[in-house]
C-alpha cells in the first residue's frame, strides 16, 4: 500500500493495519510518501492499494483507468502553525487567504513541503487563491515529509501548513502553535483506491478489496473515530 506521510506520521497506520494483517494472515507493506508519489507508484503497478488525500489528483487517477473502487474513508483539516510570537499577527479564525497574505507582507519564514504531496498541493492552491507568488526569499521548499517539515519549521520558528493529525502527533515535541484554523478551504478528505487489475494483472486486487472493506467497514471506522492524541480526535470517519 502506498499512503501519505500524514497517515503514517500520525500513528493511524499502526492502529489499523495490525488488525487487518492478523485477520487475513498477510504481510502489509506500507510505503509512506507524498500523495503525488503514492499515486505514481500505483500508476506503475508497484502497489495494490493507495490511501491518499488529494481529491483532484485522485479523480484524474481513477478517470485515467489506473484506479477503481474509490471510497471515502475519513477527514480532518489543515491548520496553519507558527511560532508563539506570531510575527505576522495572524488571528485564529480569520480567513486562510488573509493569513497567508499577512505572512507575505511581513516576509517571515514559511516552510513548504515542496514534495507534490496532498498537503503541498493544498498549500499551493491556497497561495494561488491568495494571489501570492511564492518565489520569494522567505519561502523555503524542503522536499520533506510532514513530520520533518514541522521539525524544520520549529527549528527556524517559521510558519507552515500541516494536517491537524500530524500536528497533534508532534505537539508535545515542538514549540509551534496553531495560529489559524476553521476556514472551509482547509477541509482535508482521505480516500482509498484499489489499483485497477485491468491495467496491472499482477496486483492483488482481492486483498485490496478486503482492505477497502475493512477500513470503510464498522470496525475500521470505529478504530479511526476512536484514535486520539492529547485527548483530541485526529480523524473523523466518512464511510457510509
Amino acid at each position: 500500500m502506498s499512503t501519505t506521510t500524514s497517515t503514517e506520521n500520525s500513528g493511524l497506520m499502526q492502529v489499523l493495519n495490525p488488525v487487518f494483517t492478523k485477520r487475513y494472515n498477510v504481510n502489509l507493506d506500507v510505503i509512506a510518501v507524498g500523495t503525488g508519489k503514492a499515486l505514481r507508484l500505483a500508476v506503475n503497478g508497484d502497489v495494490d492499494v493507495v490511501f491518499v488525500h488529494a481529491p483532484t489528483a485522485e479523480l484524474k487517477f481513477v478517470t485515467a483507468g489506473y484506479g477503481t473502487d474509490r471510497q471515502a474513508v475519513m477527514h480532518n483539516d489543515f491548520v496553519l502553525i507558527g511560532p508563539k510570537s506570531n510575527p505576522a499577527a495572524i488571528e485564529i479564525n480569520q480567513s486562510i487567504t488573509s493569513a497567508l497574505q499577512q505572512i507575505a507582507r511581513a516576509q517571515v519564514p514559511f516552510i513548504s513541503r515542496g514534495d507534490d504531496s496532498g498537503t503541498h498541493k493544498k498549500e499551493l492552491a491556497l497561495w494561488r487563491q491568495a494571489k501570492i507568488t511564492t518565489a520569494e526569499p522567505w519561502y523555503l521548499e524542503v522536499g520533506q515529509s510532514m513530520g520533518a517539515v514541522i521539525n524544520i519549521a520549529d527549528e527556524k520558528q517559521a510558519y507552515t501548513l500541516t494536517d491537524r493529525g500530524t500536528y497533534l502527533a508532534f505537539k508535545d515535541k515542538i514549540d509551534l502553535i496553531i495560529v489559524n484554523e476553521g476556514d472551509n478551504a482547509l477541509f482535508n478528505p482521505y480516500h482509498i483506491i484499489a489499483v485497477n487489475p485491468a491495467r496491472h494483472k499482477h496486483v492483488n486486487y482481492e486483498l485490496a478489496k478486503k482492505y477497502i472493506a475493512f477500513i470503510t467497514g464498522t470496525e475500521g471506522q470505529a478504530l479511526i473515530g476512536a484514535y486520539q492524541k492529547h485527548g483530541e480526535q485526529l480523524f473523523y470517519p466518512d464511510a457510509r
